[in-house]
């Protein structure tokens, strides 16, 4: 179900949606606390097992990987990241090999600096 602006999430208040895709939505939100911007996906379950995990998440500290700020029950409050995502740029055309290169290098610095 999809929220709309103003919708509250405990300290989080929905300003707008992001995305959606097949694990739930994306919202562009205010936290209270920080008075700052944040993203929070939010699942239309309680989230499995794979995001029970949360404290292993919220460790990682890599320039390549959100920060996991919170955890709610059915949501992921994570650092807003501002830019052009990678649908955008393939919808500009073909990407060149070095910069296909050098996004494929930052995904494996990250999953590198994830797995260790």
């Amino acid at each position: 179900m999809p929220l709309s602006a103003g919708t509250r999430l405990g300290p989080y208040e929905i300003v707008a949606p992001i995305g959606a895709g097949g694990m739930g939505e994306v919202y562009r939100a205010r936290d209270s606390r920080l008075a700052g911007e944040v993203a929070i996906k939010v699942s239309a379950e309680r989230f499995s097992e794979r995001f029970e995990k949360a404290h292993a998440i919220a460790s990682l500290n890599h320039p390549n990987i959100c920060t996991l700020h919170d955890v709610g029950p059915n949501y992921l409050v994570m650092e807003l990241v501002e830019g052009p995502t990678l649908a955008d740029r393939t919808a500009l055309g073909k990407i060149p090999l070095a910069e296909t290169l050098a996004i494929a290098r930052q995904i494996a610095d990250a999953l590198e600096a994830a797995h260790e």
